[in-house]
């Protein structure tokens, strides 16, 4: 495992940087997104999103837990149009309580099911249960608008 450093200057070098992400990505990739409050999550999903090739809004599922977003293939291009990504699963666990309360939003079936990547935020919640080859990626904040992402793979 090494550890990648970058120096995101404003949002959209984060976007950027997140689209770079996605396209090494591969159906069933996880990546797990470490950070405070208002750190840049958020903003690097939606870049991630769009290096998947999704072309519609992205919002934070902080109240519903989970959002999907499904990849179109044959409009983008960006990505390779024989990708097999079909989803992309936005998980924010920033107000889960307990980890029981995980079997009612089935987090089991959007982590193991085919043909997806997920992106989850605040993972430390549910450390035990994240893949060993799960993406890591720790945001820091250096400035109002500097960011510092430390990525493990």
């Amino acid at each position: 495992m090494s550890n990648k450093e970058f120096l995101s200057k404003k949002p959209q070098d984060t976007e950027d940087f997140a689209k770079n992400i996605a396209q090494r990505l591969k159906p069933g990739d996880k990546l797990a997104l470490y950070g405070n409050l208002g750190a840049g999550k958020t903003t690097f999903i939606q870049g991630l999103a769009k290096g998947l090739g999704y072309r519609g809004k992205v919002f934070s599922p902080t109240f519903i837990f989970v959002r999907s977003y499904k990849i179109s293939n044959q409009t983008s291009n960006v990505r390779n149009p024989k990708s097999e990504i079909h989803t992309l699963y936005h998980i924010d666990l920033y107000r889960l309580e307990e980890t029981k309360d995980l079997k009612n939003i089935g987090i089991e079936e959007f982590l193991n099911e085919k043909g997806v990547v997920c992106a989850i935020e605040w993972p430390e919640k549910i450390e035990n249960l994240l893949p060993k080859n799960v993406i890591k990626i720790q945001i820091e904040a250096i400035s109002e608008k500097e960011r510092k992402f430390t990525l493990n793979e």
